[in-house]
């Protein structure tokens, strides 16, 4: 029978939580910032930068279920110690880095430090560690987790302001391998491997899966990614697009961070539930939103904090609704595979929203985007439906 450890304190929550920042900021939330600087000063195309991000995502996608398996034999705590410094070396990498081949290089090897070191292999860590009582911790660390973008961006772009871009690179690398393994090596503790037959752990199956159960999670959570992704990188467009002024429009986009933190806040204020509740709050939050923002103007403002608040659930509900649903060895070895068409959709999405901006404007993006949101809440609606007819 397998023995669970014991949940971190709060302090372990915090801790945990201020390393997925570092994590995030170093990868996926750098070239937010780092893009344009990059581009003036090598004369790369726009285009080829920003698709670095894109070939980072498509090799976490390749990596995620070999993630997966890696935690289930071995326990996650060494995996996720070294996911700091491989993201390291790739920001070693960009920072001398002359050529388009070598930049590209560099995010490839971010992209495996991606696959490493963020949500879905914590989270399957955690699951291996703490089992069912996962739940807890999971919610306060996406909760800490939630201010990456606020605290990264403008820390970075000061950075780069005053030492130049590459130097910045150093500088983010050099505070990662100090500090990533270090404290993960701290607040995790050793074991966590889960018993699953050799054959199956080498496909990266999980014996007895609800094949069902796993396509409607898989599809709710590619297109939630995929809407995440379209909002982070065409809003401000869109909302140019919808007649708002640039300084406007950034305004406007600033405030889905604090609501989407805010939303996390109530999660843990609304205590202990089933996890298919949070997961209704969260998709029905985002349709509403977009819905108001494509057919409400004068309430744009409305329905971004409405969506931030429902897209906040999303990580929370990443984390919790499939650990309620499945034993935690099914946890462990599939959070890897389901993350890959999400990243697979993330790293398309900016190449499909780009087209379906220059063809059809504004109201095309909103319009699928609210097509994939109804999409999500009929998904989540079957799955209520499968629930309550297997009790």
């Amino acid at each position: 029978m397998h023995t669970y450890h014991r949940l971190p304190g709060p302090l372990g929550i915090v801790l945990l939580g201020v390393l997925q920042i570092l994590v995030w900021g170093g990868s996926f939330f750098l070239m937010a910032v780092m893009a344009d600087p990059i581009s003036r000063d090598t004369g790369w195309p726009s285009q080829w930068v920003y698709g670095a991000l894109s070939l980072s995502l498509m090799v976490s996608a390749l990596f995620a279920p070999w993630s997966s398996r890696l935690v289930a034999r071995h326990g996650g705590r060494p995996q996720m110690a070294a996911s700091g410094a491989v993201v390291a070396v790739g920001l070693l990498i960009m920072a001398a880095s002359h050529d388009l081949g070598l930049f590209l290089l560099a995010w490839a090897v971010i992209g495996i430090g991606m696959a490493m070191g963020l949500y879905e292999a914590l989270f399957a860590t955690l699951g291996g560690l703490y089992g069912e009582g996962a739940g807890k911790a999971i919610t306060g660390i996406t909760l800490i987790a939630g201010f990456a973008s606020t605290l990264s961006w403008p820390t970075v772009a000061l950075a780069i302001e005053h030492i130049g871009w590459r130097a910045t690179c150093v500088c983010y690398a050099l505070v990662l391998i100090v500090v990533v393994a270090p404290l993960y090596w701290r607040v995790l503790p050793a074991g966590g491997r889960v018993e699953v037959p050799a054959k199956a752990q080498a496909a990266g199956e999980a014996p007895g899966v609800d094949r069902a159960l796993y396509l409607l999670l898989t599809c709710m959570f590619a297109i939630g990614a995929i809407i995440m992704t379209a909002i982070a990188v065409q809003l401000v467009a869109v909302l140019q697009g919808l007649g708002h002024s640039l300084p406007v429009a950034i305004g406007l986009a600033a405030m889905l961070g604090p609501s989407q933190v805010a939303s996390r806040v109530l999660q843990i204020l609304a205590g202990k539930r089933h996890p298919i509740w949070t997961a209704l709050a969260w998709v029905s939050l985002v349709l509403a939103g977009l819905l108001m923002v494509t057919f409400m103007p004068a309430a744009t403002a409305v329905g971004l904090l409405v969506f931030g608040c429902g897209n906040g659930l999303r990580a929370i509900v990443r984390g919790l609704l499939p650990l309620a649903m499945m034993p935690p060895a099914q946890y462990v070895l599939l959070m890897g595979r389901m993350s890959r068409p999400s990243l697979i959709g993330q790293a398309l999405t900016p190449v499909v929203g780009g087209f379906l901006f220059e063809h059809f404007g504004s109201m095309g993006v909103l319009l699928t985007l609210c097509l994939l949101a109804l999409t999500n809440v009929l998904l989540v609606g079957v799955l209520m439906h499968r629930m309550r007819a297997s009790s």
